[in-house]
């Protein structure tokens, strides 16, 4: 395993624990975290974030993500030994919409 995938599972593992039990925003609602990406040069990383419920919940999670940024990466400093916490850019992942909508497009094709 290459040393920018196993810094993947390790941000991904570690930002999941911090955002579902020491983030305590209302806004934030039900966040799961499904990919991290981190850039080749190990400065940037794109946190792929999927929220339960409408488009407008998903922008005040996004919100609250973007809010509790410093604290997220201040918890990986003291749970990672890296030399560099790299910047983190939260994203939506709407993977699971585009999926529902095709499966549901395929289900009325059938009828």
């Amino acid at each position: 395993m290459a040393r920018v995938d196993k810094l993947d599972s390790m941000l991904m593992r570690e930002i999941s624990v911090i955002v579902s039990q020491e983030i305590n925003d209302p806004k934030l609602g039900f966040p799961t975290v499904t990919e991290v990406d981190v850039a080749p040069d190990l400065n940037t990383a794109k946190v792929y974030v999927s929220f339960l419920g409408k488009n407008y919940k998903k922008r005040d999670g996004l919100d609250a993500l973007r809010r509790a940024k410093g604290h997220i990466k201040s918890e990986l400093a003291k749970r990672l030994k890296l030399r560099k916490i790299p910047d983190l850019t939260f994203v939506v992942d709407d993977s699971l919409d585009k999926a529902d909508r095709i499966e549901n497009i395929l289900k009325k094709e059938n009828l």
